[in-house]
């Protein structure tokens, strides 16, 4: 992210936003990532948007049963407050962080997510 200061852009670090590593399917991995080319965005802004429609319904339909087997290493970064509140609802429905990011694939609003443009934005101070 840029800041515009004193008429001079200055390159920042968004420090609404953490780093965070899990383990999630390999191929919702790959679905995330053929979307994102298709809709000129990143990974974590699809699973962001789909874990604010799930933290909206307040409500997870999931079968521990049902886990993927193909779960690899995934470490990207989420909004910081976002992730705060998906750790809380897993911990509330005694699930883990990846069954809830996996689970939120389904509600992903395209009409909603941040654009690849967005990570360069300009913000005036």
């Amino acid at each position: 992210m840029w800041k515009l200061v004193n008429g001079k852009l200055i390159q920042t670090t968004d420090t609404s936003r953490v780093k965070f590593r899990t383990n999630v399917s390999k191929s919702i991995i790959d679905q995330l990532n053929a979307m994102a080319v298709q809709y000129d965005t990143y990974p974590n802004y699809l699973l962001e948007s789909g874990l604010r429609a799930v933290l909206t319904q307040g409500v997870i339909q999931f079968d521990k049963k049902s886990r993927p087997k193909d779960r690899i290493q995934y470490k990207t970064t989420y909004d910081k407050e976002l992730l705060l509140e998906v750790k809380d609802f897993a911990k509330e429905n005694k699930l883990s962080v990846n069954d809830v990011l996996e689970y939120s694939v389904h509600f992903i609003d395209f009409d909603s997510v941040k654009k690849r443009s967005y990570k360069h934005r300009i913000e005036k101070l």
